[in-house]
């Protein structure tokens, strides 16, 4: 079943954002930074959590989960360093996927040879 909820969940998120791309003027880098945010508000609430658990990879994989790490990591540096741990954290946090986008964004770039489109 968490397959089940993982696909429709993950589904109606993906369906959600195609339709604001397509009804709003917004620019998908917009959209984008919108749905990170979403998960950081979603997480400083605590409902991220409950609907993680629910949805499964569908609820982690978008962005929404992405906003969620970096919550995360903010309030466990905030706890552990104060102040300082506001611009620590999500970096701390994020790094990982960050840099395996970047890693493997390269070397798909070196294997398939990209254009730029006109």
């Amino acid at each position: 079943m968490s397959y089940v909820n993982a696909f429709w969940v993950g589904g109606l998120i993906c369906a959600l954002v195609q339709i604001l791309m397509e009804k709003t003027k917004l620019m998908p880098g917009r959209i984008m930074v919108l749905l990170v945010c979403l998960g950081a508000v979603i997480s400083v609430f605590g409902w991220y959590e409950p609907f993680a658990n629910f949805a499964g990879a569908g609820a982690s994989v978008p962005l929404l989960g992405f906003g969620n790490i970096l919550m995360k990591g903010v309030k466990e540096a905030v706890d552990s360093q104060g102040f300082m741990g506001l611009f620590q954290g999500g970096f701390k946090a994020g790094a990982v996927g960050s840099s395996a986008a970047l890693i493997f964004g390269y070397l798909a770039s070196m294997i398939f040879n990209p254009k730029m489109k006109k």
